[in-house]
C-alpha cells in the first residue's frame, strides 16, 4: 500500500506540472502581446533606426513566445509581423524581402493553422493572395473573399478596407472603392494610426480624382 507521504509527493508533483504549464502559457501570451506591441510601434515610427529597433525587439520576444508555446497562434502572428516588417524595411523588392519571404509566409500560415479565424492573419493572407501572381500561390478571388469576411467580422479593419479598395479600383469599381477607402481613413484617424493615415489619404485622393466632374 502506498504511504500517505508518497501520495502527497505525487500530488504535489502533478500540481507543480500543471502550474508550470499554466505559467508557460501565460508567459507566452504576455510575450506575444509585447511582441505585437513592439511591431506596431515600429510600423508607426518614422526613423529607420527606430523602426528597426522595434522590429528586432519584437522578433526576439515573439521567438521566445513560440519557444514557450508553439501552439499559440498570436505568438506566430507576432513573429510574422516582426519578420515581415524587418525584411521589407527598405522596400518590398529588396533582397532581404525576397529571401525572407518563405519564413514570413511560414509564420502566417502557421497562425491560420492554429486559428483559422485569426482576423489579422486573414487580412494579411488575403492581401498576399491578391498581390502575388498565381505562379507563387496568388489567388485574387480567394483573397477578396478573405478580406470581405474580415470586414464583415471587424468593420474597423483598416488594412482589409484599403487592400480591397485598391482591388476594386483596379477593376473600375470606383464608387465601392471610395467608400472603403474613406471609411479606412476615418478609422485610421480615429485610432491614431500614423502608419496607415498617409496610405489611406493617398488612396482617397486618388479615387476622388477619378470621379467625373459634375
Amino acid at each position: 500500500m502506498l504511504s500517505i507521504r508518497w501520495i502527497v509527493v505525487v500530488m504535489l508533483a502533478a500540481l507543480s506540472l500543471d502550474l508550470g504549464i499554466a505559467w508557460a502559457e501565460e508567459s507566452s501570451r504576455q510575450l506575444s502581446a509585447q511582441a505585437q506591441e513592439e511591431c506596431d510601434l515600429g510600423r508607426r515610427a518614422q526613423e529607420r533606426s527606430t523602426r528597426l529597433a522595434h522590429f528586432e525587439k519584437s522578433q526576439k520576444l515573439a521567438e521566445r513566445a513560440v519557444a514557450l508555446d508553439g501552439q499559440l497562434a498570436d505568438a506566430h502572428f507576432a513573429l510574422f509581423c516582426s519578420l515581415g516588417e524587418r525584411s521589407r524595411i527598405d522596400g518590398e523588392k529588396t533582397p532581404a524581402a525576397v529571401f525572407g519571404f518563405v519564413s514570413v509566409m511560414r509564420e502566417l500560415d502557421r497562425t491560420l493553422e492554429l486559428n483559422p479565424d485569426h482576423l489579422d492573419a486573414l487580412s494579411s493572407k488575403g492581401a498576399f493572395l491578391i498581390k502575388l501572381p498565381a505562379l507563387l500561390g496568388g489567388d485574387a478571388k480567394k483573397g477578396e473573399e478573405m478580406l470581405r469576411y474580415v470586414i464583415q467580422k471587424d468593420p474597423r479593419s483598416i488594412n482589409a478596407r484599403l487592400t480591397l479598395a485598391k482591388t476594386y479600383a483596379a477593376r473600375g469599381k470606383n464608387a465601392e472603392a471610395l467608400t472603403l477607402a474613406t471609411d479606412a481613413l476615418k478609422f485610421a484617424q480615429a485610432d491614431g494610426r500614423a502608419d496607415l493615415i498617409p496610405e489611406a489619404e493617398a488612396t482617397v485622393s486618388e479615387l476622388r480624382s477619378r470621379r467625373p466632374a459634375s
